[in-house]
């Protein structure tokens, strides 16, 4: 699957970059939020993410947020409703009105994972939605204590014990990626699934898992102290800012499994919406603060057209459930 090379870069704290304050105007947007009803947007935009706040997800909305004024001319508000790996937060989105007003920060396992492993009614589907743009990628990397005997996948492969594993829960690309490494090498293994990528990284760092599977931004403060060990990296090729962590395809295990980003509205908006969000997203990504907060949280932009992302994520979606057919893989959705 094609994918945007990434590049080196520092690290910052996820928390400090996402908070702070930017001195924004509301000249030079793509609208000048004037009082005129029939003009959008005249008010504030919600935008609404699946997910506890503080984590990746959370941070890009609000980076996204805090440039909406200079860009849109009005303020966005982000408010979290965590559950279910974003379906309740986006369910709940493509129910209101498509006037513009209501946004949601549309996560790919969303759509390419989750929606294969829990039912029909429980499944969020693109046609329930307005993809306005791509936004970013994340890469996920397998990681170990640092005092932990295991520092290759081979070492899981040849111990005599059950490794137990942490995931980010049901239906996320974290499971995916660790339960596709898991029956590809092998290895007996017990998952351990969690809200999120957060208190899997702490549950490695307390020995309650032995390894899990999380997002490369939420590791690497943690990789960089030397609490934990990166393992493999679930890419394609090396990344740069890891550049002695093989991948787990280098390993001789084909597992590629990445996180994706896009800004979404209830399907049915008029073009004009689509379009002023569309360029008021653009003039964001454009800004020197949204690019800088890519590169402090190690994030790769893919910064795709709504059309590119329906196609992608979709195809993702072909791609991995053929990927579970082929292994014979439950992640567990219909049965809990």
């Amino acid at each position: 699957m094609p994918r945007p090379h990434a590049t080196h870069r520092k690290s910052l704290p996820l928390a400090m970059v996402a908070t702070a304050a930017l001195t924004l105007s509301a000249c030079g947007g793509v609208t000048d939020g004037s009082a005129d009803d029939s003009d959008f947007p005249n008010e504030n935009i919600t935008l609404t993410v699946g997910q506890e706040a503080g984590g990746s997800t959370d941070l890009i909305a609000r980076a996204v947020a805090d440039g909406s004024q200079d860009a849109l001319g009005v303020s966005m508000t982000v408010e979290n409703q965590p559950g279910a790996n974003g379906a309740l937060a986006t369910q709940d989105v493509a129910s209101q009105d498509p006037d513009g007003y209501n946004l949601v920060l549309l996560n790919a396992s969303l759509m390419s994972i989750t929606s294969l492993v829990v039912s029909e009614d429980e499944a969020v589907d693109f046609e329930d939605l307005d993809v306005v743009k791509g936004l970013s990628q994340d890469d996920y990397v397998l990681i170990a204590n640092a005092d932990s005997d295991i520092e290759t996948i081979a070492d899981m492969v040849e111990a005599d014990r059950t490794i137990t594993y942490g995931t980010a829960g049901v239906g996320t690309a974290s499971q995916l990626a660790q339960v596709l490494l898991m029956n590809e090498a092998e290895i007996d293994g017990n998952e351990v699934s969690f809200d999120s990528g957060a208190p899997a990284l702490t549950a490695v760092m307390g020995d309650q898992v032995e390894v899990a599977t999380v997002q490369v931004g939420e590791a690497m403060p943690q990789i960089e102290s030397g609490t934990v060990r990166p393992i493999a990296i679930f890419a394609d090729e090396r990344i740069e800012y890891l550049p002695d962590t093989p991948t787990a395809t280098e390993e001789g295990y084909d597992v590629q499994v990445s996180q994706y980003r896009a800004l979404a509205m209830p399907a049915g908006a008029s073009d004009d919406v689509l379009q002023t969000l569309e360029d008021g997203v653009d003039e964001i990504q454009a800004s020197e603060a949204y690019q800088q907060f890519n590169e402090d949280n190690y994030l790769t932009p893919a910064e795709l057209s709504g059309e590119e992302v329906v196609e992608e994520w979709t195809s993702m979606k072909d791609q991995y459930e053929q990927l579970m057919e082929e292994n014979d893989i439950d992640l567990g959705g219909n049965d809990s």
